[in-house]
């Protein structure tokens, strides 16, 4: 059954893989020049990024071996919205990746990365009034907490040294709104 997609026709969909964290879909379209062909796509499950803040102006964050990179990545904590709403998923990521626990909660908006390909979108939380308690993460899972002053990670995003999307993104808003 054929059926629009803004002014792409999709005529056929089919499921290529799917696993706990995605799926990729092969659509056969008719593109907006009037071209019969093939575009894939890649569903992401939605996810949450947070950036803890301290009293003190620093931000907690890790840093981690990322398999897909081949190194490690210096990132604010981040993972999968786990069939709970948002804010509940920020702040279970936030206990089991540095053993954060916030009194104070603020939502900066979403971030989407890939959207040519790929329907990936985080929302995005700045934490405050933290309290530490022991982290819980997930077996797979190797996290090396970081504290470092917010002014340089803000230095760190301007020079290519933190390259996460989200985290960028949170930095930036955090260093903005301070």
């Amino acid at each position: 059954m054929m059926r629009k997609n803004g002014s792409w026709t999709i005529k056929n969909s089919e499921k290529i893989f799917e696993n706990d964290f995605f799926k990729v879909v092969e659509d056969d379209v008719v593109s907006p020049d009037g071209k019969d062909q093939k575009y894939a796509t890649i569903d992401f499950n939605p996810g949450v990024a947070v950036l803890p803040v301290d009293d003190d102006g620093f931000v907690h964050m890790t840093r981690q071996f990322r398999y897909a990179l081949g190194r490690d990545s210096l990132e604010c904590i981040a993972g999968n919205v786990e069939g709970e709403d948002v804010l509940s998923a920020a702040k279970r990521e936030a206990k089991e990746e540095l053993g954060i626990v916030a009194g104070e909660w603020t939502p900066v908006g979403r971030v989407e990365v890939l959207t040519a390909i790929s329907n990936s979108h985080a929302d995005l939380f700045i934490a405050r009034k933290l309290r530490f308690g022991e982290p819980e993460p997930e077996g797979s899972e190797e996290l090396e907490p970081m504290k470092i002053k917010l002014e340089d990670a803000y230095e760190k995003v301007l020079a290519g040294e933190i390259t996460h999307a989200e985290s960028c993104v949170l930095i930036l808003k955090a260093f903005a709104l301070k």
